[in-house]
């Protein structure tokens, strides 16, 4: 998404319009859900990072979306959790982000497809 290309962020949206999680249907939610355990723990593994936060906003795009961001060690900690969206300019690097995109969607499918997770009891 435009001004959000800094590595190891990636933005997932519904397919259909909904403007908030509460427009999502059961399966819709259950699909999601599922995708986006899936994209965190691709880009946590691609990027090595030690933490990788989801934030989901939604007043400047009404369509609900979130976005999935890569915290590096490199991060200082005046710009983690959610002063970790300064990075927006300052980390920005359109070319860096998409060198990520192949190699984080081998991950995603990888880890979608074995069903990796264990089961909560």
């Amino acid at each position: 998404m435009p001004g959000y290309d800094v590595p190891g962020w990636f933005v997932l949206r519904a397919r259909r319009h909904a403007e908030r999680i509460t427009g999502l249907d059961e399966a819709e939610l259950a699909s999601f859900a599922r995708r986006t355990r899936d994209l965190v723990a691709a880009v946590t593994e691609v990027t090595g990072a030690p933490a990788t936060y989801l934030m989901v906003f939604g007043e400047n795009h009404p369509h609900f979306h979130v976005l999935v961001t890569a915290r590096g060690e490199h991060v200082p900690a005046d710009r983690r959790n959610g002063n970790i969206l300064r990075l927006r300019t300052e980390h920005a690097d359109p070319e860096a982000a998409a060198r990520l995109v192949p190699a984080v969607r081998r991950a995603y499918k990888r880890l979608a497809g074995e069903g990796a997770y264990p089961q909560s009891a």
